[in-house]
């Protein structure tokens, strides 16, 4: 039997009201019980403080944390045509824990539903050397697509799109697992 796949959900904001709890939230509910998958949100409001150099307790302790994940879900909003600084001071906080790892993408905001946000931050992760997935979810005006308890209003499609993304990420993370298991990607180059 094959061991899990971990999963950090990555949330990308820390505003006041976000509605990154609400969507993280919903992508933890529909993912329970995904077949060898295990999820673990990381949030950056509880795991980096405001400021802080790459050698806290608290950035180590990211660190570890994403060492741990065999692949990674970003729920991002789209702030201003990109996404969230303390997203990216996350991303940040490592550099070989984001490596081979697959990263899915989540996104919401307006009318682009955070895609502009994602394809920044395919950029980000490529130069991390981390594997972006095309399949993704992205909410196009948020603030119509959740009711009052946090549910979708119309589960149908982007249900669908979750489980999508969520049986490719855990195709690449099995790989990804087995060839750093096989070869130290340090090594490979």
């Amino acid at each position: 039997m094959t061991a899990p796949l971990h999963i950090g959900v990555i949330m990308g904001s820390a505003r006041e009201g976000r509605l990154c709890d609400r969507v993280t939230a919903w992508v933890v509910r529909t993912l329970q019980g995904e077949n060898g998958l295990r999820v673990q949100v990381i949030d950056p409001r509880t795991a980096l403080p405001a400021v802080e150099n790459h050698h806290g307790d608290s950035t180590m302790t990211v660190k570890q944390r994403l060492a741990g994940m065999d692949g990674f879900i970003v729920v991002t909003p789209e702030y201003n045509h990109s996404f969230p600084a303390v997203l990216k001071q996350l991303i940040d906080s490592a550099y070989d824990e984001w490596q081979t790892r697959p990263v899915g993408f989540v996104s919401y905001g307006g009318l682009s539903g955070g895609i502009r946000a994602v394809e920044q931050l395919r950029q980000v992760f490529a130069e991390l050397h981390a594997v972006t997935l095309r399949d993704g979810v992205a909410f196009a005006d948020i603030w119509r697509c959740f009711d009052d308890h946090g549910e979708l209003v119309e589960p149908g499609r982007a249900e669908a799109a979750l489980h999508r993304m969520a049986s490719r990420l855990r195709w690449w993370a099995r790989a990804t697992r087995e060839a750093r298991l096989a070869e130290p990607y340090e090594q490979a180059g």
